[in-house]
């Protein structure tokens, strides 16, 4: 059975084909991606009411949550795609661990960004050095220290491992930014979003279905934009080694 399995996940990840499925897929999820954030952000905008609390600043979770999500997530995916790297040692593993590291890293800074936005009106301050803030920052950090590792490894010819192993072991940090505002006493507020209940009142929080499913959609469009790339960038590299040899 096992002897089964590993040739036919190979071939399910076979670069032709996952480049037959990802060149119509990548437009279609970007674009779909756009379409939906645009579509929540102006039903939150202008088709919800202001908290009673927070007031307007409150719609600033319609773009904060969703780069929170995919800012872990992202690197949730890296860590299954190195992971996969280090036991099939499949290249196309790696290709899509490097893939997740930019859009990630990116969504790690607008989730910072908007937090420090949010923050100015209700803290009276950009930034605080509480459990959630500190560890989404070093999260960011550990982003930037994957793709700088990455970058080192495939200049000096590595085989990949030591990156693989970053990615896996950063994930120490998820659960620390998870519970953070659970663990430690921080202005940071508690988990307000669950997958039973939330805290946050019905009219204010359905436009984020629209802005959490588009940034998704994005985040996906852009990551299979990056490995169509780096494929095409390898396919290039190994047509020129080629023409040399002859």
């Amino acid at each position: 059975m096992t002897g089964a399995t590993v040739p036919s996940l190979h071939a399910l990840a076979n670069p032709a084909r996952v480049l037959r499925i990802a060149r119509p897929l990548t437009p279609v999820l970007t674009l779909t991606g756009i379409a939906l954030i645009a579509i929540g952000c102006w039903a939150g905008l202008t088709r919800t009411p202001a908290d009673y609390l927070q007031g307007e600043t409150v719609r600033i979770l319609y773009i904060h949550v969703p780069a929170a999500w995919l800012g872990m997530g992202g690197w949730t995916g890296l860590a299954i795609a190195s992971a996969a790297f280090l036991i099939w040692r499949h290249p196309l593993a790696q290709v899509a661990a490097r893939a997740i590291a930019l859009p990630g890293a990116v969504f790690v800074a607008i989730c910072l960004v908007t937090g420090s936005i949010w923050g100015r009106p209700t803290w009276g301050t950009w930034w605080q050095w509480d459990g959630r803030l500190t560890s989404m920052l070093l999260l960011f950090f550990v982003y930037c220290g994957y793709m700088a590792l990455a970058r080192a490894d495939a200049e000096r010819g590595g085989d990949g491992r030591i990156p693989a192993l970053y990615g896996i072991g950063g994930t120490v940090l998820l659960p620390v930014i998870r519970y953070s505002v659970v663990w430690w006493n921080t202005l940071h507020q508690g988990p307000s979003i669950g997958l039973t209940r939330s805290s946050i009142d019905a009219s204010i929080l359905w436009p984020l279905g629209f802005t959490g499913a588009g940034a998704t959609l994005l985040f996906a469009g852009i990551v299979l934009m990056r490995m169509r790339a780096e494929l095409a960038r390898t396919k290039a590299e190994a047509r020129m080694r080629r023409m040399v040899r002859v």
